[in-house]
């Protein structure tokens, strides 16, 4: 399997080909979305999320809801793009701290900065989410459950044994993707906290 992924965070849509997925699986155009929409919850998302109310388009690959072994093709349509399309933004020449500006614009030989992040956003993540999703759903059919959450968030820590199985749906249940009820509202705290400070936060 490999997938490739176009486009920018405030252009028309994001594009995905997803390849290699054998003909005769299941693939729920609901399953996917309901991955985008767990996508745009949480503590701390950004202002877009309330612009963007992701679904997924399957514009090739899947027939009747099943997989017909061709590449299978996707888009996400961006709201936001019709509060861009006819702006004239001047070039945004400072780069960011701890993100792709610096090495993208010397890589590809960019004066500004906004041809980089415009590509390098959290916002081409939703393409990802749905690849994903399809590769979730192909394994669920293969009796394969694949279920990730979070276990820190700054200096909060959810402790649990390796052996322990997760529970997916209150993984699910939390706003910060944490298990324990307990330890995702401090998570959540310190999320807040940090955004109130105007500081940044690592995780696991």
């Amino acid at each position: 399997m490999r997938y490739l992924t176009a486009g920018e965070s405030h252009g028309p849509e994001l594009t995905g080909i997803l390849e290699g997925i054998p003909a005769g699986f299941n693939i729920s155009k609901k399953y996917i979305d309901s991955f985008l929409q767990r996508r745009q919850k949480g503590v701390g998302s950004g202002g877009r999320m309330n612009i963007e109310q992701d679904e997924v388009l399957i514009s090739s690959g899947v027939v009747n809801g099943v997989s017909t072994g061709a590449p299978i093709a996707l888009r996400i349509l961006n709201k936001d793009w019709k509060n861009w399309k006819d702006k004239d933004i001047d070039p945004y020449v400072v780069p960011r701290p701890g993100h792709a500006d610096l090495v993208g614009t010397a890589k590809y030989n960019h004066e500004d900065i906004r041809l980089v992040l415009e590509r390098a956003s959290a916002r081409e993540t939703a393409m990802r989410t749905a690849i994903g999703a399809i590769a979730a759903e192909v394994l669920e059919e293969l009796g394969i459950e694949v279920t990730g959450y979070v276990s820190a968030i700054g200096g909060i820590t959810y402790q649990n044994n390796i052996e322990d199985k997760i529970n997916r749906d209150k993984v699910t249940e939390s706003d910060v993707g944490c298990p324990e009820a307990a330890t995702s509202k401090l998570m959540e705290e310190e999320i807040l906290s940090a955004r109130k400070n105007k500081d940044t936060l690592g995780g696991s």
